[in-house]
């Protein structure tokens, strides 16, 4: 099974439509608010600060969320059409 970890923030409603999106998908995840707590803004910032996928978003100024991370880093994307949803089903046997 995928591990899938929505990173964002409660206090920005931009994350709202890929957890509608995800549920809807019938995709399990877990979300990460980054504003709850120390512990889960450093977990964001391993992957922002380590991930090539997040180069472009850093030039532009932006925090990067939401963000989705599928198994560690296997798959990131911010943008709920990035997202191989197929693939997901295919591998969690639905």
């Amino acid at each position: 099974m995928k591990k899938v970890l929505l990173f964002g923030s409660l206090d920005w409603g931009g994350c709202e439509p890929m957890k509608d999106f995800l549920s809807s998908e019938n995709i399990k995840y877990h979300f990460v608010d980054i504003n709850k707590s120390l512990a889960n803004l450093l977990a964001f910032l391993r992957y922002r600060d380590s991930s090539e996928e997040f180069t472009e978003i850093k030039n532009a100024g932006r925090i990067g969320i939401p963000c989705v991370i599928v198994n560690d880093g296997e798959q990131i994307v911010f943008n709920k059409d990035d997202l191989n949803v197929e693939k997901l089903r295919i591998e969690w046997g639905e």
